[in-house]
């Protein structure tokens, strides 16, 4: 579902021995996408225009120590993005508070697992950090590009990225081979070569090339339908990758829904698997002063329209 998270909403962190962890109270209205029906955004904005989005970052993540002698300062891994939403309304502010936080490895129950996840947060001005955990420490590092994948680390993929130096967004001119001219099959010539699979680092190269390549629209407006265009190119399939498990069973995985946050109007986007239309939750349009949490479904299924007739 999509959220609405209002002001002076309470919150308590979860520590790994279910004692109290941090309290806190929402400064900021927040709206995004929860999981596992928790009260609690992966992925969304709040009404200062700071974002955040959860990144699954199995193999890597490793919280830090937890001291049970004083919880008061622990949340669990997927609290973190709510608040930061609920309390700060830039990248500085986020940086500042982080290093006085305790995120702990509390198992998260739907899943049974310590859930491995890193961080992106992002302010309207553009500025970007990645947050992550590994091995035991925080690590907050400046996100000039403004992309983040999975595992492994962001400095892994940054280094990884001068693989591909070769790359360019113009094509290739024809290049003569004695008295031969080799010309190129067509458009596209100056990114052959670039990654197409589904994995995180392939994925972190295309993104970054994209993102970056793309031309600039006028408006807010064509800004989110350019970042759609972009996500096209990361959307799986149900079936295309796979995983088997311990029962013998296929497990498909897949994108269940995509989105995008545009920072100035404060406005979430999303569609889903099942329905490609992109939608949106305007937050300056709620009442950020609610009692309660809002929720807004994502469900439902597209249709084809008929148009001739």
């Amino acid at each position: 579902d999509v959220i609405v998270s209002p002001r002076n909403f309470e919150r308590t962190g979860e520590t790994p021995d279910q004692k109290p962890g941090l309290s806190w109270t929402s400064k900021y209205a927040s709206v995004g996408t929860n999981g596992a029906g928790l009260p609690l955004i992966v992925d969304g904005l709040n009404e200062t225009g700071l974002s955040v989005g959860l990144f699954y970052f199995d193999q890597s993540a490793q919280y830090e120590p937890y001291d049970a002698a004083d919880p008061s300062k622990t949340i669990a891994p997927w609290q973190l993005g709510s608040y930061i939403l609920d309390n700060f309304a830039s990248v500085d502010e986020v940086k500042a508070a982080l290093p006085d936080l305790n995120v702990a490895p509390v198992v998260f129950k739907q899943f049974n697992i310590v859930l491995p996840v890193h961080y992106v947060v992002t302010e309207a001005s553009g500025k970007s950090i990645v947050i992550e955990y590994v091995g035991g420490e925080l690590s907050v590092h400046d996100d000039p590009l403004g992309v983040i994948t999975n595992n492994p680390p962001f400095e892994w993929h940054m280094t990884n990225l001068k693989n591909y130096v070769n790359l360019n967004y113009d094509n290739v001119a024809p290049k003569k081979f004695g008295d031969v001219t080799i010309t190129g099959f067509g458009q596209g010539t100056g990114l052959l070569g670039i990654p197409g699979d589904f994995t995180s680092p392939s994925r972190f190269v295309r993104a970054s090339i994209f993102k970056n390549g793309v031309a600039q629209g006028q408006s807010s407006n064509d800004a989110i339908f350019e970042a759609f265009h972009i996500l096209n190119n990361f959307d799986i399939p149900k079936g295309a990758v796979r995983e088997q498990s311990s029962d013998g069973q296929d497990t498909p995985d897949y994108t269940q829904w995509t989105s995008a946050n545009d920072l100035d109007r404060k406005r979430f986007y999303f569609r889903t698997y099942d329905n490609s239309d992109i939608r949106f939750v305007d937050l300056m349009k709620q009442d950020l002063d609610a009692a309660e949490i809002k929720t807004i479904t994502m469900g439902g299924y597209e249709t084809a329209e008929e148009v001739g007739n």
